[in-house]
This record gives C-alpha cells, structure tokens and sequence, in this order.
C-alpha cells in the first residue's frame, strides 16, 4: 500500500510499539499535531543522521495533546504504529506548513522471533545495566519482550538503531541485539575492572610476602 503521510523528521529512531512524548514549538508541526489529533490520522518520524531525511521512518498516532502552553505550543503523547520506506518527499504541500511523503509499508515480521534467544539479549542488556550502574525496569514480563522494547536500551548508536529500524524480521533484530552486545559488554567490563585497579592505586593495599631465595 501506498499513501501520502504528513512528516515530522527528528533526529531520532522511533519504533513500532515505543511510547513518545515530545514538545511542540514550530508553528508547522503545531499545525500538524492539531490536525492529526482532531481527524484521528497518523503522521511519520522519518529519521535524520547527518542532516539528511533518512529511507525508513515509523508512523506514529497521536494519543493525547496533554497541555496547550499560551504560546501555542504543545505537549503530546504519541505511539508507534508501523515501519514505512519513504518513496518521496513533498516539501511543498498545498494550504500546509509542514512536509509529507509518499510512502509505502514493507512487509515486516514482528512477532515470529526466537524466545531463548531473545531472552539472551534481555539477559545481556540487564548485564550492560548492570556494569554502567543504570536503573532500568521493561514495562512488560520478560516473555512478552521483542527487540523493540529493548533496542533503545542496548547502548546502540544513532546509526546503530536506525540500522535495526531497517530489519524486518524479528530474528534478524534479535540476532542484531546479540552481536552488539557480544562485542560491548567485554569491553565495558575491562573498563570497570581497570576502574576499580585505578582506584585501589594509592591506597595501603593488603599484599602477602612473597618468599625468595636470595
């Protein structure tokens, strides 16, 4: 399916399923936002990375406009609804402030992972966790997990994120996580250990005598 969607580009990755709250100031995305809320339709996130609107993007719903400052600005409540690849885009659209897109919906598998290897990548984030000393809680109960209640919390770049935003297969994101954390949790952890030796540098240390034939 094809269809022109209004667009709000943002520096950002947003999933399908991800809860995103953002504050409203342009005049353009204020039009926006209020004419998605009053008619009930969706508008794309289009990711940007260095400067440039990037293929893949999620459309979004508005669920709430949660204040109206006096300067017309907003605070809103939005969801993820679904990946799209954006065909082109509409800078110029007729009686609008804002941009759109032709965009269509590739076929994307959200459920048909593995769970011991999802459980494992949960497993290695709560470890990163862990290591950096960050406090996090997943909303739903480990089995209900996919990689995209996680990927946000994996310590993926930008670029990283917007990569797994281009699989579309759950396995394939899954074993994305994998890998990722294979390769920075050994090295977060040397970083901790030598933390810890630096801090010990100074400090009386208890060492046992050491026997030599002298």
């Amino acid at each position: 399916m094809t269809n022109f969607v209004p667009i709000f580009p943002l520096g950002i990755v947003v999933y399908p399923g991800e809860s995103l709250n953002l504050h409203i100031f342009e005049p353009r995305y204020i039009q926006l936002i209020k004419e998605c809320f009053s008619d009930a339709k969706p508008f794309g996130i289009p990711s940007v990375i260095n400067k440039k609107v990037c293929e893949m993007g999620t459309l979004v719903k508005v669920l709430d406009v949660t204040k109206v400052h006096e300067s017309g600005e907003m605070d809103i409540k939005t969801k993820g609804v679904r990946v799209f690849r954006v065909l082109e885009v509409i800078n110029s659209v007729p009686d609008k402030l804002y941009s759109g897109a032709i965009v269509n919906y590739p076929d994307n598998d959200e459920e048909h992972g593995h769970r011991e290897l999802m459980q494992r990548v949960v497993n290695g984030i709560r470890e990163l966790h862990k290591l950096l000393r960050v406090s996090k809680e997943f909303k739903k109960p480990d089995s209900d997990l996919v990689s995209y209640d996680v990927a946000h919390h994996a310590g993926l770049s930008l670029e990283e994120e917007y990569e797994l935003l281009g699989l579309l297969k759950e396995i394939q994101r899954q074993e994305y996580l994998k890998r990722h954390l294979s390769r920075v949790l050994p090295v977060i952890a040397e970083m901790e250990a030598l933390k810890e030796k630096i801090k010990l540098n100074g400090h009386f240390k208890n060492l046992g005598s050491l026997d030599f034939d002298i």
